[in-house]
């Protein structure tokens, strides 16, 4: 569908391909959902409960990492001295549901980005439109980088502090279900979302929203925000700090270089169209 296709479609036309773009979104979600019930006690046990244990991979690596550096035991996690309880009589029946989902989500997450772009794509021109496959690839393979990065770095630096954190030896740690699945969603879906920074510069640099002079002129402000939530999700220690900061400085500095490719671009192609005009 050509560009000129697109302006005879009506304003309910366009409503009715995002209502379908939604459908099949959420069809598709609750597909891969149902699929994981099969799996769920590998899903619970081992994944979503797994940054619990001092034996979690993140924690032996760091630990490993801690005497290569000659920092003896000082990042080693020998106990999580905490216990999840529930508190509500739905609480468990309800944290099975949305993990469920929130599982779904994130393996049909590729076929959710096919349907935006579909949805898209007669927007753009014909040689943007043969993107089709990069763009689904690298924004699936940076979503899942989120992901993991939330899932392998955030999510365990957040436990052990909350766990090791205590204001007197007189309060003891008793977490509910529902602030851990929270902090477990929100670390994941944030990765995710975040390791798309490159993707979404590159439209709004397309559309005219963000220039990559404006991108540097308020890099100090980026790292400082990044430095600040790495600090805040981390022990207080240079070496965790520094594990989950240099990830979203390097996403970030990603972003400036895609948004200066694509502003010099958007830049020649308009000196172009003058010229021929």
């Amino acid at each position: 569908m050509e560009k000129k296709q697109l302006k005879e479609m009506s304003f309910l036309d366009h409503l009715e391909e995002l209502r379908w773009l939604l459908v099949r979104s959420s069809a598709a979600v609750i597909l891969m959902a149902f699929l994981t019930y099969f799996i769920s006690d590998y899903l619970f046990d081992v994944i979503i409960f797994g940054p619990t244990r001092p034996s979690f991979f993140t924690y032996r690596v760091f630990c490993d990492l801690s005497h290569q550096l000659n920092f003896g035991e000082s990042i080693c996690i020998e106990e999580l001295p905490f216990i999840i309880q529930n508190t509500e009589m739905e609480g468990q029946v309800n944290m099975f549901v949305w993990m469920c989902i929130l599982a779904g989500f994130i393996l049909a997450f590729p076929y959710i980005l096919l349907q935006i772009w579909n949805f898209i794509s007669p927007a753009l021109y014909e040689k943007e439109r043969k993107n089709a496959k990069v763009f689904i690839f690298i924004s699936s393979i940076l979503f899942f980088l989120g992901v993991l990065f939330g899932y392998y770095i955030v999510i365990p630096m957040s436990v052990n502090f909350v766990a090791t954190f205590t204001v007197s030896d007189m309060v003891k740690n008793q977490f509910t279900l529902d602030s851990y699945i929270g902090m477990f969603k929100t670390s994941i879906l944030a990765g995710g979302i975040f390791f798309e920074l490159p993707i979404i510069m590159y439209f709004l640099t397309k559309l005219g929203l963000v220039t990559p002079d404006f991108l540097r002129k308020y890099r100090r402000y980026a790292i400082v925000i990044v430095l600040i939530v790495a600090a805040i999700v981390t022990p207080p220690d240079v070496v965790s700090q520094t594990i989950v900061a240099i990830p979203m400085l390097i996403i970030f500095e990603l972003s400036v270089i895609i948004s200066s490719i694509v502003y010099k671009r958007k830049i020649k192609n308009e000196q172009i169209s003058e010229r021929i005009q």
